[in-house]
């Protein structure tokens, strides 16, 4: 028997408050319209790409200018999240050789956003930059 009084046991990486996504969109999303999108240039929203996915940050002071995880707007920085870097040589997409513990890493952060943030389309894979 359950006891409905007992505290449920929150959901791994869910927010502390409860966030209305929309569906996610499969847009393709190129490397060039990405870069613009770093929160310093009005009119683009701020996106992070991770493994794939474009999220839509916008209006989340952490990724403003200034702000720690700015490094990481405009960027598929999938190894430096994969290594918790905030440095800017480590923001590239390439994850390749990346530690089991480390890809886990990665995973959680991907986690972690799509519980958060919007999928705004799917970054254009670096094989097709110049179509």
């Amino acid at each position: 028997m359950s006891d409905s009084s007992a505290p449920q046991k929150k959901e791994r990486f869910a927010p502390k408050q409860l966030v209305n996504l929309a569906p996610p969109k499969d847009d393709v999303i190129t490397r060039d319209y990405l870069a613009k999108c770093d929160g310093t240039n009005g009119g683009f929203p701020t996106l992070v790409a991770i493994k794939g996915d474009v999220f839509d940050v916008s209006g989340k002071d952490t990724y403003a200018p200034g702000k720690n995880y700015h490094v990481f707007t405009g960027k598929e920085p999938n190894r430096a999240l994969g290594l918790s870097s905030l440095e800017p040589k480590d923001c590239i997409s390439d994850y390749s050789g990346l530690a089991e513990d480390k890809l886990q890493v990665l995973n959680d952060w991907h986690t972690f956003f799509s519980k958060r943030y919007n999928i705004v389309g799917r970054l254009q894979s670096e094989n097709n930059a110049s179509l």
